[in-house]
């Protein structure tokens, strides 16, 4: 299943899953998502880390869309 959305300023695609996968991020149901703001990505995960949180800020709504999706 795919979710999207817009908040704070930062735009989400997330595709989840019902069950975990070692796929997932840690193991999770999270297997694809990215996280943009003003136009570029500041998180990217796809199967595994590509592009890492970099600012306290990005972290925060990484974790917050990992505790609600994963």
């Amino acid at each position: 299943m795919w979710s999207q959305g817009k908040e704070n300023g930062y735009s989400h695609w997330v595709k989840h899953y019902d069950t975990g996968s070692e796929f997932g991020i840690d193991g999770g149901r999270i297997s694809k998502l990215q996280i943009s703001r003003d136009g570029l990505t500041v998180v990217s995960y796809e199967r595994g880390r590509d592009v890492e949180p970099k600012s306290g800020e990005d972290k925060a709504f990484f974790d917050k869309l990992v505790k609600k999706y994963n």
